[in-house]
């Protein structure tokens, strides 16, 4: 395992080192390795912007739906409610 030395200003210190001491990382090499693996986690999931576009181009050019707006709200509500109760996933 490659050594990387990190500066950061004391209140983050200290916020590492109280993690640490609540038992939630062994070292603060555990709670660094744990957040670059979650940044990497969430930067995967992100949509870049190219994408963004050519999905609203598509959705331009596919026209009129038959549903109302009203419709769409009341189903994205529905969907809301059952992924936080646990029982939809994506």
């Amino acid at each position: 395992m490659a050594t990387m030395t990190v500066s950061s200003p004391d209140p983050m210190k200290a916020w590492v080192e109280a993690q640490i001491t609540n038992g939630d990382y062994a070292s603060s090499s555990d709670d660094v390795r744990d957040l670059v693996r979650r940044d990497r986690e969430r930067r995967m999931q992100e949509i870049s912007i190219e994408e963004l576009r050519s999905l609203v181009a598509d959705a331009k050019a596919s026209g009129v739906g038959p549903r109302s707006i009203d419709d769409i709200v009341t189903q994205a509500k529905d969907i809301a409610r059952a992924r936080a109760r646990g029982s939809l996933r994506e």
